[in-house]
């Protein structure tokens, strides 16, 4: 794409996506220009929907998938193109509301333990101990780790948002620990690589083989811990929305899935049929 590459990106700056946003709509905007070896500017409406019914026919790509390639062309076209028209009727697809896979507290001790590296373990344990996303748990700093008000300061988070989350003391003095070891500078968590964070990649592959180390038969990522986080929380009788600000999620319906995947607290709430000839029955009318 060359010169509408540069353009894109820095278009990409000034409405101030992310940098991991700015390289996922980049990426995508690529594909795209060498599925039909054509430059986007000779292409437009008919090409788009080609290339997103080629995704879902032929690619069989998640639904995730094109609701981001639909967006990243979206601003391909209309803001960078500045050719608005070309995407004004393209559909959304729509979300597919899928309760998220959480472990018990069980499976979650298992898996940890399954770990011996105190840097991989360390990693895990933040993901579950305070709710991260993975790219959250890799690019975190030393000082990121504030143990005088026992919190993790998350640094541009999803949307590039900073919030707060808990800092388990369990997981403070296994930091002490790796610190003392490990000696990080600039990352808590550096490459053995690069000068950069740790991959992602590895932690999952660290994941990965844990889970069968552990025992556990589920189909999980490591996004699964911080599922589990807010599960466990909703089953210890957390506020949701003190749950919504820990994850940080802007809407509070993201938050409240966790209310319906959580069996625990399904299985201790009464139904309205045992509460009927008591005194609890004439709030029922």
């Amino acid at each position: 794409m060359g010169e509408l590459r540069d353009r894109m990106e820095a278009d990409l700056k000034l409405a101030g996506y992310s940098p991991l946003t700015r390289k996922v709509y980049l990426l995508y905007a690529r594909l795209y220009t060498k599925h039909f070896r054509r430059p986007p500017e000779e292409m437009g409406e008919e090409e788009i929907r080609a290339y997103l019914l080629h995704l879902i026919e032929d690619r069989h790509a998640s639904r995730g998938t094109i609701r981001q390639v639909r967006a990243a062309l979206t601003f391909l076209y209309s803001v960078t193109l500045r050719r608005q028209t070309e995407v004004a009727h393209l559909p959304v697809m729509r979300r597919q509301h899928r309760l998220p896979t959480v472990l018990s507290g069980t499976e979650v001790s298992a898996l940890l333990e399954a770990v011996a590296s105190p840097k991989y373990r360390a990693i895990l344990m933040a993901l579950y101990a305070g709710g991260l996303r993975i790219s959250e748990a890799c690019a975190l700093k030393p000082e990121d780790i504030d143990s005088r008000r026992m919190v993790i300061h998350i640094r541009a988070g999803k949307g590039g948002r900073d919030r707060y989350t808990m800092l388990s003391m369990r997981l403070l003095e296994h930091l002490r620990e790796y610190f003392q070891t490990y000696r990080p500078q600039r990352w808590l968590f550096p490459s053995q690589a690069t000068d950069g964070h740790i991959s992602p990649n590895t932690v999952r592959t660290v994941f990965r083989r844990a889970l069968v180390a552990a025992g556990v038969k589920k189909q999980a990522t490591p996004h699964v811990l911080r599922h589990s986080f807010a599960t466990h929380l909703i089953e210890s009788g957390v506020d949701v929305t003190v749950i919504q600000a820990l994850l940080g999620h802007q809407s509070l319906r993201a938050t409240e899935v966790y209310t319906h995947v959580s069996v625990e607290l399904i299985g201790r709430t009464r139904s309205p049929l045992d509460v009927l000839g008591t005194p609890q029955a004439a709030v029922l009318g």
